[in-house]
């Protein structure tokens, strides 16, 4: 603390924002770092409304010393709360600070910033300098506020209330008609003392900040620094200023276009100015805050010397010019270079993350409807990573990962991860690869998180780091492009930051997808789909029957296969036999133990179950940095996704891509299937209890089911059932084979 000048700190603290304890604090610690009553006193008197001389000096007395002395650091962190930063202070960010923010905003070296003479009237025309003043910062219509009329305090001049309830066009039709006369017009005033006016439009009601009727222009006035010196950096800063004037004493009042829609945008962004000037060398007096603040008349004399107007309409045209240049000289983006330079030498590509698909540092996006496995996709991804093994269809880079869980909770999150090793087989053994942040029910905006995020991960040398999901994060509303763009940008920093990859995943927006392309398929804007440099969406296959059928036969075969290796009774079945189910089974039934065959039965039932569970999808893949791969065909088979080798998924058509025509045979056809299985239901039904449990015989079936015979025939064969020779009963074909197998 002993480095910082405390009474060029107590310009950032008003004291009429003090409390009693706070003032008197800040007088116990100028006297403790060995300040005078002097500095208390001129600081104090810039409350005119509760400043009583003397008051400073036996209070001061009383200052004796304390087992818990109030020391500079006291004033520092007032200090702070006003707006002042040291100006060598390194910044490390807060848990809610936002990455990338503009820290200092400083662009003047406040000490080598040349002074910059006035431009002083070569003629002194008071009652012209007064219409130009109105001319610019008013309608003719608005009313102005003014003061003529002070009162001495103590060696002050203190303004009264003043007059209100002219509007500039009058002000301006009498000082025309005034033959010079300033006082005949606005009221003769103390040349001691000087006038005043407001430079924001009254309702002609009052004069207080509810009587404001545009929040146009704020003031800007430094009464701490030469006057050379404040127009200098007025002007170095492009300030939006409408009528700069000179005080009469020794400050310049700049009036600077705000043009806020409100008291509250006006607050922000006078707080904004005034931060700028401040971090720019201009010590700002910042008690003219207030929209209904007194500034300096023009054309008017005080103490023998002028109030006058220095310039109009100077520096950038609008505050959102002003305020866009100043983000621009403070961006902190990268200047542009000629590819001539470099185009012998360039810079090396980040190696793949994800072969094919995803280089480290970058953004990938995994898009699909629920119940995709999307989570179960990221897990097998991280374990993926962590083991340096093939994810799905491609080699992926071994390293750390960090999966960020924002869903589940920790049990069922941990859990996953052993569930999917064990479901790919894979030994666990760099489980020290993969590290996992829970924060269900902890989750914050994405702009929050990151720098959180960033701070945790930093040194930790992942490559990736998994998000899952993002609408529990999403900062805004996800149908917005600028909003979306911002916190896609939250991704880029990330990246940028901690140099590794970020993959995160996204729902399908809801209703039917029908035609959209992938890139369109993702909830909320088309940010979603364009920002990342892979997108990998999931789209979902209809699978028939007898498809299911078919893989079942082909899970089965292999369950059966694997079994008769075992043992060394491969060789006992044909290459015919290995593609039947049954032959397989047969096989196993005449080559095994009662024990293995009965196992060999409850395994083929279980597979055929977990066959029939899984859902088949397919993966198209949009890439910014590789070519375009051919769609990818897996099964879900929970929990992992397994890659379709054998090529029974690839003529399936995706709902979204048949034509209407199609989709209608193919519901006329599933409607069909519906009303077909509800005969088969009754039909079984019928045979099963209308013979009370025992087999019923032909004419007993065609008469229940209520049709004549030859139908009845068609019924009991489509069904899978046979009518008995001997004793024309109807039994299954399963039980028939049974019977007449030997």
């Amino acid at each position: 603390m002993k480095n910082e000048n405390l009474t060029e700190l107590l310009e950032y603290i008003n004291p009429a924002e003090c409390d009693y304890q706070e003032w008197v604090n800040i007088g116990m610690a100028l006297k403790y770092e060995g300040y005078s009553i002097s500095d208390w006193e001129q600081w104090s008197s810039r409350d005119t409304a509760r400043y009583h001389k003397g008051e400073c000096a036996s209070k001061w007395q009383t200052f004796n010393g304390s087992s818990s002395p109030v020391t500079a650091g006291t004033i520092v962190q007032m200090a702070k709360n006003g707006g002042w930063h040291p100006a060598k202070e390194s910044y490390e960010l807060d848990w809610d600070a936002e990455i990338g923010a503009k820290e200092d905003y400083v662009f003047i070296d406040k000490d080598w910033i040349e002074h910059k003479e006035l431009n002083i009237p070569s003629e002194w025309n008071p009652v012209q300098q007064l219409i130009t003043y109105l001319e610019t910062l008013f309608e003719a219509s608005e009313n102005v506020g003014y003061v003529t009329q002070s009162w001495a305090k103590e060696n002050k001049y203190l303004p009264s209330s003043g007059n209100y309830d002219r509007t500039a066009g009058q002000l301006i039709e009498e000082l025309n008609k005034c033959n010079g006369d300033l006082g005949a017009v606005i009221g003769d005033y103390k040349e001691e003392a000087g006038a005043w006016i407001r430079f924001n439009p009254l309702d002609g009601k009052g004069v207080k900040n509810e009587n404001v009727t545009e929040y146009r222009y704020a003031l800007v006035e430094s009464d701490s620094m030469e006057i050379e010196k404040q127009n200098a950096i007025i002007r170095e800063l492009e300030l939006p200023v409408a009528c700069l004037v000179h005080s009469g004493g020794k400050s310049l009042h700049a009036i600077v276009k705000i043009d806020a829609m409100n008291y509250d945008e006006y607050r922000k962004r006078v707080d904004y100015l005034y931060m700028i000037c401040q971090k720019n060398g201009l010590i700002i007096d910042r008690q003219n805050k207030n929209p209904s603040r007194l500034s300096r008349m023009p054309g008017i004399m005080r103490r023998g010397r002028k109030q006058y107007l220095l310039d109009t309409n100077i520096g950038k045209t609008s505050w959102d010019e002003w305020k866009e240049w100043i983000e621009g000289i403070n961006d902190d983006l990268p200047d542009t270079e000629s590819i001539a330079d470099i185009w012998d030498n360039l810079p090396e590509l980040s190696p793949p993350l994800i072969d094919g698909v995803l280089r480290q540092g970058h953004k990938m996006l995994i898009a699909g409807p629920s119940k995709a496995g999307k989570s179960y996709a990221l897990i097998e991804l991280c374990c993926a990573i962590a083991e340096g093994h093939r994810w799905l269809e491609w080699n992926c880079t071994q390293g750390k990962v960090l999966y960020v869980n924002l869903e589940l909770d920790r049990a069922s999150c941990l859990h996953r991860f052993k569930d999917v090793y064990t479901a790919l087989g894979w030994q666990p053994k760099n489980l020290a690869n993969i590290d996992v942040w829970n924060l269900r029910g902890k989750s914050i905006p994405m702009d929050k998180l990151a720098p959180k995020l960033i701070r945790r991960a930093n040194k930790k040398n992942y490559i990736a780091i998994v998000i899952d999901p993002i609408y529990k994060i999403i900062t805004g509303d996800e149908n917005s492009a600028d909003q979306m763009a911002h916190f896609c940008n939250q991704f880029d920093k990330v990246c940028t930051e901690l140099g590794c990859a970020v993959i995160y995943c996204h729902h399908h927006s809801k209703g039917a997808q029908g035609g959209k392309k992938s890139m369109d398929r993702a909830s909320g804007s088309g940010v979603f789909a364009r920002d990342p440099d892979a997108l990998l969406d999931f789209i979902e296959l209809e699978v028939t029957d007898e498809l299911i059928k078919q893989e079942q036969n082909k899970a089965v075969c292999e369950l059966c296969m694997n079994k008769l290796r075992k043992f060394n009774h491969q060789d006992d079945v044909s290459q015919d036999d290995m593609c039947s189910e049954k032959a397989m089974l047969k096989a196993c039934m005449d080559c095994l133990s009662n024990e293995e065959y009965e196992d060999i039965e409850r395994a083929a039932e279980a597979v055929r179950k977990a066959v029939q569970a899984r859902t088949a999808w397919r993966v198209e893949g949009t890439l910014r940095e590789f070519p375009k791969f051919n769609a990818l065909n897996m099964w879900f088979s929970y929990p992992i996704h397994k890659v379709d080798r054998h090529g029974g998924l690839q003529d399936i058509q995706p709902e979204s891509e048949k034509a209407g025509y199609q989709r209608g045979i193919e519901e006329r056809k599933r409607n069909n299937q519906k009303e077909n299985e509800k005969k088969r239901e009754k039909f079984i039904h019928i045979v099963e209890s209308c013979n009370y449990g025992e087999p019923p015989t032909f004419q007993q079936v065609y008469e229940a089911l209520g049709l004549a015979p030859n139908t009845a025939r068609d019924w009991i064969k489509r069904y899978g059932y046979v009518i008995e020779k001997n004793t024309k009963t109807v039994i299954s074909q399963e039980e028939y084979d049974k019977k007449y197998s030997h």
